[in-house]
């Protein structure tokens, strides 16, 4: 059903970079509540009210940025720019402006979090481990009602699951998510591909294979064995691996992380956790938490340096991605087996996520019985009441200072 309220009239002739900066900016300063939302808030915005986009075209993107790897806001937001603009310069934009307020907040508790001591102080951080408990628990449960409906999905996220928690590190999520995608090869999924033939992005084909093929060569240096050492190169490494396997949302971004940086020593579960909590409770995409651990991780005075790093690698390999992919989209899309095996692949990353619910998100945060109350209401208010999850990090951060004041709690 459309919208009852008329039309504006559209923009005329092309944009530039620095408007689509202004109009993402003002979006990355605004938008709260994940990357559902987020959607909501550009077909607001831009479809709606700016007319940079037909009904039609914005939702095949929305389609191709959910089938894709990355952090589909960001990377629709990247492909509005780009057709606004015209060229990769308004991809850039659009990206900037987006993530560049959460991303600045991030790296500004990352600089005070090092400086917390006392009772009070560590039972604030503990309350953000807390939140991260019941936001993980929320993406689970979503999730998995969204991406393993029925037995068959199910399964596979069972598997999945029982893999990564039992198998340790004989089962990584990139060897569970691609046993899903085989899986998902089997499914008996028939439904009718979407009509073909509306994207049409200023993108051409060869310049959308250059594009793949960075990516593709950028993922085999990622897999190269890596020392521990927190050079820009290893740094970015990482979290390049960890941005080209995120499918599914991004929550499924936290084992990715927590595994390849908790067992380096570069970080602490603890505050690995604190930070995600944080990252509840600022607009815009998830993927800024890359700048907290960037900050954390970087030798001192380099912290600014050390986030850029950080972001540059989680956020490229979608970004790559859905540029490469514009060309090529329609065609895609029309091939049964490429939907069955994202189908597979996504339902594996439900029992990846739910693996990780376990270890190390709940065995870190919840340690005492107050802590399981605390998450439960978390849990309970993001479900049931519907609460903001800014709101959310604010409440528990409150009691979870509370419980460092009085002791014994």
């Amino acid at each position: 059903m459309s919208d009852p309220s008329p039309l504006p009239p559209g923009p005329k002739g092309p944009g530039t970079a620095a408007e689509v900066f202004q109009v993402f900016l003002g979006l990355g300063l605004s938008a709260f509540g994940g990357p559902i939302a987020h959607l909501g808030y550009f077909r607001d915005e831009l479809v709606r009210r700016r007319r940079w986009i037909d009904e039609e075209s914005y939702g095949d993107l929305v389609s191709l940025c959910q089938f894709l790897p990355g952090p589909a806001s960001s990377q629709v937001g990247f492909a509005l720019g780009l057709l606004r603009a015209g060229g990769l310069a308004g991809g850039i934009a659009a990206w900037a402006g987006f993530t560049l307020p959460s991303a600045v907040l991030l790296v500004l508790f990352a600089l005070a979090a090092r400086d917390l001591h006392g009772a009070v102080a560590l039972g604030l951080l503990h309350g953000l481990k807390l939140v991260a408990v019941a936001v993980v628990a929320q993406a689970v449960w979503g999730m998995a009602r969204s991406l393993a409906p029925d037995k068959a999905r199910a399964a596979i996220a069972l598997v999945a699951l029982a893999l990564t928690l039992m198998a340790g590190g004989l089962a990584s999520p990139l060897a569970c998510i691609a046993l899903g995608a085989a899986l998902g090869l089997r499914l008996d999924r028939k439904s009718p591909a979407d009509d073909a033939g509306r994207l049409t992005f200023p993108v051409s084909p060869r310049t959308g294979a250059m594009a793949l093929l960075l990516c593709a060569i950028l993922f085999l240096l990622s897999l190269m064995p890596a020392d521990t050492t927190r050079t820009a190169w290893s740094v970015f490494r990482v979290f390049f691996h960890a941005g080209a396997l995120v499918f599914g949302g991004g929550h499924v971004v936290l084992p990715l992380l927590q595994q390849a940086l908790v067992p380096r020593g570069w970080i602490t579960d603890q505050d690995f956790l604190a930070g995600y909590g944080l990252a509840q409770a600022v607009p815009g995409p998830l993927f800024t938490f890359a700048a907290y651990l960037g900050a954390m991780i970087a030798p001192g005075g380099q912290a600014i340096a050390g986030a850029a790093v950080a972001l540059a690698g989680l956020f490229l390999p979608g970004m790559l991605l859905v540029l490469g992919m514009l060309p090529f989209w329609d065609k895609l899309r029309r091939r049964p087996y490429a939907r069955n095996a994202m189908a597979g692949a996504n339902a594996a990353v439900v029992g990846v996520l739910g693996a990780a619910l376990y270890n190390p998100v709940w065995t870190s945060a919840v340690i005492k019985p107050s802590d399981f109350v605390l998450a439960t209401l978390g849990f309970l208010l993001l479900t049931l009441w519907q609460i903001a999850p800014w709101r959310l990090v604010l409440v528990l951060a409150v009691l979870g200072a509370a419980q460092g004041w009085i002791p014994n709690l």
